[in-house]
């Protein structure tokens, strides 16, 4: 990067320009997505007339997976905090398996709603964990999801969950060859449709941090999963959901969401 000088010559010059070459951040340049701004505003809107749509009976929640979240115990006790002293915690654990995650977040409440558990993620695992978010609250007219890209929110389950629930009785087409069923992209504009009782908003490609169940996950890993010790699955589970109780009743409150889908900058 800089020409062979003798050792430390570049440090004065490094420091007065205030070029720092020993640091770099990552950097994604996003692939081609004609969906890409259309989406984006989709998101923002949608969490922009949340509250309006809440008087009117309907429902906005933040969805996604948790996966791989391990079972660790640490092997011996850590150190308590003391007087001058950090809390000091044992480095070595003991793997007691891993489960899957899958949560709401109430967009104008601010509350999770009805997560699910288990040891997958699979398109009926996603599938159930709707029909079982929708069976909570029988009263909604109308329930929006934002969700990424992710194969399981746009599968032939959901499709034909939407279509039963509204009554639709059109062919629907067949995978990989025609009609509604026939690709992600198909399917993804169907669940999309506004006039249906369950709507899909879908982030763009590489931008799941719209999906504001994200912050609620930063949460949860910093106050619970990393600080914590679970001597099983069960525990891990239970734990979770305890965390969710206490965040519900002490600290739920809806996100301030100021993005408004303009391109951001570096």
């Amino acid at each position: 990067m800089f020409p062979p000088f003798p050792s430390g010559i570049w440090g004065p010059f490094l420091k007065a320009a205030a070029l720092k070459p020993h640091r770099i951040r990552y950097w994604l340049t996003p692939p081609p997505d004609p969906l890409r701004e259309t989406r984006t505003q989709d998101v923002c809107q949608t969490y922009a007339q949340a509250s309006e749509r809440a008087e009117r009976g309907e429902r906005t929640l933040s969805t996604d997976e948790m996966t791989g979240v391990q079972a660790l115990q640490r092997k011996y006790s850590g150190l308590p905090m003391q007087l001058g002293k950090i809390a000091c915690r044992e480095h070595e654990y003991i793997r007691h398996g891993t489960l899957a995650f899958i949560v709401n977040f109430d967009v104008v409440t601010g509350q999770v709603q009805t997560p699910s558990c288990g040891p997958t993620r699979t398109e009926a695992d996603f599938t159930a964990h709707i029909v079982r978010t929708v069976e909570v609250d029988p009263q909604v007219t109308r329930w929006h999801f934002v969700v990424d890209n992710l194969n399981i929110h746009q599968s032939v389950s959901l499709v034909l969950l939407a279509a039963t629930r509204d009554g639709i009785t059109a062919d629907l087409g067949e995978v990989g060859k025609r009609g509604i069923l026939q690709s992600m992209q198909t399917r993804a504009a169907f669940l999309s449709d506004p006039s249906h009782s369950l709507v899909f908003h879908y982030t763009p490609r590489h931008s799941s941090w719209l999906n504001q169940i994200e912050i609620w996950f930063s949460i949860l890993a910093r106050k619970l999963l990393k600080r914590a010790s679970f001597c099983s699955v069960e525990d891990l589970e239970a734990q979770v959901r305890a965390f969710i109780v206490y965040y519900n009743a002490t600290m739920a409150k809806a996100f301030q969401w100021t993005y408004k889908g303009k391109p951001l900058t570096i």
